[in-house]
């Protein structure tokens, strides 16, 4: 089992920066690929990144790219976000998610674990 939660979500300007943070309890945190995902009002929940378990594979979602970075420490259980020059069109609750299958995903399905989520707002 995997219990996640995410922190670090809050109100920013346009071009703005928020870092998030996801802490994870489970003692098999650093086998498991991890991803960000985030869902604006009455939107599908949709991928943001994902980063599998040593960190050798990343990836991002194209509106994000060159935006934001992932990163995670196996030895402190948390992944991490940055987010740089912020858009409106970022607003939405950020989603932290683990996958059990070792293996590259950009689903929703793919994923068994999920934190509460954290709101991001970016004002224009």
């Amino acid at each position: 089992q995997v219990q996640l939660v995410e922190s670090g979500g809050g109100l920013v300007q346009a071009g703005g920066s928020l870092r998030l943070s996801c802490a994870a309890s489970g003692r098999t945190f650093s086998s498991h690929p991890m991803a960000w995902f985030r869902q604006a009002p009455g939107k599908e929940r949709e991928f943001v990144s994902f980063i599998n378990w040593t960190g050798s594979l990343i990836s991002y979602a194209d509106s994000v790219k060159g935006r934001f970075t992932i990163s995670r420490d196996n030895a402190k259980n948390t992944v991490a976000l940055q987010m740089n020059s912020l858009k409106p069109e970022d607003t939405a609750v950020y989603y932290c998610a683990a996958a059990s299958r070792n293996y590259y995903s950009e689903r929703v399905g793919s994923y068994d674990y999920w934190g509460q989520g954290t709101q991001v707002t970016v004002s224009s």
